[in-house]
């Protein structure tokens, strides 16, 4: 089966300092990816340039294809049918993408207007059926009240309920519980995994929390400066990371149950783009990095049928798994 989104050599560079280098992604029709990484790994900037979302100044390169058609470089008018009517996008402060001038009524029936081509009295109650599919309560009142007016919570439903305007093939959901309390978390991840269902919806969620990310994704992709370094389904990665920076990420997390151990810390930070190091850019904080780390950057290849990591010290994993014989 063809893929819904093929992401292809992807690279992105603001004032000609490369920030994606070389992404490749693929996406099934009605399955959830998570995206993991530190910030400044590029997972937001993926999806941004994916879109046509960033400025102007930005230098974008590779393929992207939606069930075969290109978007990189597509006129601005089929952008605009794309976005937001096949693609759509929940970003990460979801207050600030709100006009705080406009009420609800008014920005949620322009999204079903442009893209339902909607109107009348038929777009007042496609929003008031947004609201309650979300959990609005009093969604008939609660339209004509302004983004001020919600809690953090009921804004982030707000955002989702727009971005089903469109009925969309593919939701980006960017960072969709950051600063909302644990409780008012599990409330919008499981909205979203219950809209998901119903509506056989693929999904990519990005996120810092690797719980979310295990308890809701199908499929794993771990980036670290501007590329994919490990790729593998949730349960896999989650169960046996191989490259050393998954590792680490995983290490970090305190376990459950079973006995006590103290939590492992990844030295360093994520290396500016302006001045990365020669070969593997996590080599500088890899405790496994060796001499031949530093010649040149690993690709990402194959380990198993369905997971790929891009480390040299993984080849040994790589043969075994593929029962291929040392040289």
């Amino acid at each position: 089966m063809s893929p819904l989104v093929s992401i292809e050599g992807l690279s992105v560079a603001f004032n000609g300092v490369p920030v994606l280098r070389g992404v490749d992604l693929a996406l099934g029709k009605g399955e959830a990816l998570g995206l993991v990484g530190e910030s400044g790994s590029g997972k937001s900037v993926t999806w941004l340039a994916a879109l046509g979302l960033l400025p102007r100044h930005a230098r974008v390169s590779g393929s992207v294809r939606l069930d075969g058609r290109e978007l990189l470089g597509a006129p601005a008018a089929e952008l605009d049918r794309v976005r937001g009517g096949r693609v759509a996008m929940i970003f990460q402060d979801p207050a600030s993408a709100l006009n705080p001038v406009l009420t609800i009524r008014k920005q949620l029936c322009e999204a079903l207007a442009l893209h339902r081509d909607l109107s009348g009295e038929a777009v007042k109650a496609e929003a008031r059926r947004l609201l309650d599919i979300v959990g609005i309560p009093d969604a008939g009142r609660r339209l004509s009240a302004y983004p001020h007016e919600f809690s953090g919570g009921q804004v982030q439903r707000i955002m989702i309920a727009m971005a089903l305007a469109g009925n969309p093939d593919l939701l980006i959901a960017d960072e969709p519980t950051t600063a909302l309390d644990a409780t008012i978390q599990a409330q919008i991840l499981e909205l979203l995994s219950s809209i998901r269902r119903e509506m056989s919806m693929a999904m990519v969620l990005i996120s810092h929390d690797l719980g979310v990310v295990a308890e809701n994704c199908d499929r794993v992709a771990v980036m670290y400066a501007g590329r994919i370094i490990e790729e593998a389904p949730a349960n896999q990665l989650f169960a046996d990371p191989v490259h050393p920076y998954a590792q680490g990420l995983i290490g970090a997390l305190p376990p459950l149950d079973g006995p006590r151990r103290r939590l492992t810390a990844i030295p360093g930070t994520v290396p500016d783009p302006a001045n990365m190091p020669d070969g593997c850019a996590f080599a500088p904080r890899c405790a496994l990095a060796a001499e031949p780390c530093g010649l040149a950057a690993p690709s990402l290849a194959p380990i198993a049928n369905d997971r790929a990591v891009a480390c040299i010290r993984a080849e040994a994993s790589r043969r075994a798994l593929l029962g291929i014989a040392a040289e």
